[in-house]
């Protein structure tokens, strides 16, 4: 049987490796043994750099179990508690009532910092996470609703973890987490790291590229206008900039089965659902997805996406199997998906398709003077407004309390972004656009021209 699966799996991933339509990393196990482990593709585009099984790689929001994971070591020392409030921590906090809890469970509410950031940050400077806290306490962007009142995940949740994990502990949240996580479970390879704000030479790094419309080659993110903040934003931690190997990610896996690392009743509160005020659950617990599938049993999974890195953990904890997934090309998610799907069902025993990758999204050449006709302000139906601008033979989308987005044109009145699945269409008047609409995710907005 697990020799079927072990083929299995080589014949999906060789596949894909062998069309270049995987770059990355991918173990899979059951009953605590390793069924597949294998690397595909670059990790060093320019230099053909290949990737090994110990690449290193950007966890992402992968990241967040470990944050979560410090959090409960340090309630099992009893030196902070879930349900102390924040304010205790950063005194004169303004953010009133929300807890360790609402943080681990993103029900906190908080503002999304990173919004903040794309749009007032003065980008020739590294944020790190001392700036989060004073944005918060000095700019006071509106909560999206009361604690525990509803659930939003929340990059900032997270990173006002690594703030408490530090002043719980007296570490820097990079020791807390290698002496009393990383060290204790053998993973010799993983750390927390922050490539742009402090680059070290690291011969298994794998770094991550997105796709470039305009030339049609993978490239890093720090050279792309959309992706750029990738480099002012790495110095913030605790929501990622973990970074890890996959053998690393499965012996973390492993030790969780067991309870050294924490105990069995703290295990069950971080798998458990978070539960509304108003007596709702949310499938979240500290830092992990939670499902509970009739055939596969009880899943726990995290994903992790920062532009040229894509990653997930999904373990079946009642069946004793996991898939680890590293990614440092920028791929289609559905497709993503697909693969993950795929690798899933043959750990199951059930029929697997070797999915087809989606062709890299090429811009139709059109005379870009017929882009004024666009150019202007917009306003969508709840009052949100939009901006259109057109430089260097380029449009632009802006939309208010967003970062700017080129749009690319797949006709002369519809268009495609780079990094997201989204579409819009401009609707012609005379001589100038009366509105667009923007497609996403099967649903349809519009935007009516005010000017």
């Amino acid at each position: 049987m697990k020799q079927d699966k072990r083929n299995d799996l080589k014949i999906l991933f060789e596949t894909l490796g062998e069309r270049n339509h995987f770059n990355g990393a991918v173990l899979a196990a059951e009953d605590g043994g390793i069924l597949y482990h294998h690397a595909f593709g670059y990790a060093d585009l320019p230099e053909k750099r290949l990737l090994q099984e110990n690449s290193l790689f950007e966890l992402a929001s992968l990241s967040k179990p470990f944050t979560a994971l410090a959090v409960v070591l340090l309630e099992e020392k009893g030196m902070l508690g879930y349900e102390d409030k924040v304010e205790r921590w950063i005194p004169g906090f303004p953010y009133e009532g929300v807890t360790i809890r609402h943080l681990l469970n993103h029900t906190s509410g908080l503002p999304e910092y990173i919004e903040w950031f794309l749009v007032n940050w003065d980008k020739s400077r590294v944020a790190v996470n001392q700036d989060v806290v004073d944005m918060l306490m000095n700019e006071q962007p509106p909560c999206y609703f009361a604690p525990n009142e509803g659930w939003l995940y929340s990059n900032t949740g997270y990173v006002l973890l690594a703030v408490l994990i530090e002043k719980a502990s007296g570490m820097s949240y990079a020791d807390f987490l290698k002496q009393h996580i990383f060290t204790p479970v053998g993973m010799a390879n993983t750390r927390v790291y922050n490539r742009r704000l402090r680059p070290e030479q690291i011969d298994d790094y794998a770094y991550g590229y997105v796709y470039d419309v305009h030339s049609g080659q993978y490239v890093l993110p720090d050279d792309l206008e959309e992706t750029s903040y990738v480099v002012y934003l790495d110095g913030i931690q605790g929501d990622g900039t973990v970074n890890s190997v996959t053998s690393d990610l499965f012996r973390f896996d492993q030790a969780l089965y067991q309870d050294k690392l924490i105990s069995k009743a703290s295990k069950e509160a971080a798998f458990s659902p978070v539960q509304l005020s108003n007596g709702e659950t949310v499938d979240y617990g500290f830092g992990w997805v939670l499902q509970n599938s009739p055939e596969k049993g009880r899943i726990v999974s995290h994903s992790g996406g920062w532009p040229g890195y894509s990653t997930m953990m999904i373990r079946y904890i009642d069946h004793r199997k996991t898939l680890i997934y590293l990614s440092n090309m920028e791929q289609d998610a559905d497709y993503e998906q697909a693969i993950l799907k795929a690798a899933e069902n043959i750990l199951f025993d059930q029929p697997y398709k070797i999915p087809e990758r989606p062709a890299d999204k090429k811009k139709k050449e059109i005379d870009t003077a017929i882009y004024s006709r666009y150019v202007g302000s917009y306003s969508f139906h709840d009052g949100t407004a939009a901006t259109v601008t057109a430089e260097n033979e380029r449009l632009y989308l802006q939309i208010t309390g967003q970062m700017r987005f080129e749009l690319f044109p797949s006709s002369e009145t519809r268009f495609f972004l780079q990094s997201l699945p989204v579409e819009v269409e401009f609707m012609l008047g005379d001589d100038t656009a009366k509105s667009f609409i923007v497609y996403q995710d099967g649903t349809e907005g519009e935007a009516v021209r005010t000017n």
